[in-house]
């Protein structure tokens, strides 16, 4: 298989992960709303490009932080069909991680607006 086809095939494979988490992930879901939200009161309220960055970034990191926390959450449900205290840490860490991100472009999100605001 050349390079490009296997580019190619890369892609294909991560946007049918995305697709495919999209459609089970309801957190997914509420982070791509909230991501159109943002994107929807930049736009309102003309930010600078700075602001952009800083939003879009915080977007990126915490839509990646969720789809690492599905991708582990749904690995350790094939390792440990079971209940297992270590695997339920290792589940409630992966979770912690996304709301640290969530938290963090909260934050984020009030400092870029404020000024717009008020």
């Amino acid at each position: 298989m050349s390079y490009y086809k296997k580019r190619k095939q890369a892609f294909k494979h991560a946007f049918e992960g995305l697709f495919a988490a999209f459609k089970e992930e309801a957190h997914l879901k509420i982070h791509v709303i909230a991501t159109a939200l943002v994107s929807g009161f930049g736009l309102f309220f003309n930010i600078s490009r700075l602001d952009w960055l800083i939003l879009l970034l915080c977007c990126a990191l915490v839509t990646g932080a969720e789809l690492f926390n599905t991708a582990i959450e749904k690995l350790c449900d094939v390792v440990s069909p079971e209940q297992n205290p270590a695997i339920k840490f290792v589940k409630d860490v992966a979770a912690a991680a996304v709301l640290v991100f969530v938290i963090m472009a909260v934050m984020a999100g009030i400092a870029v607006f404020y000024p717009y605001v008020f």
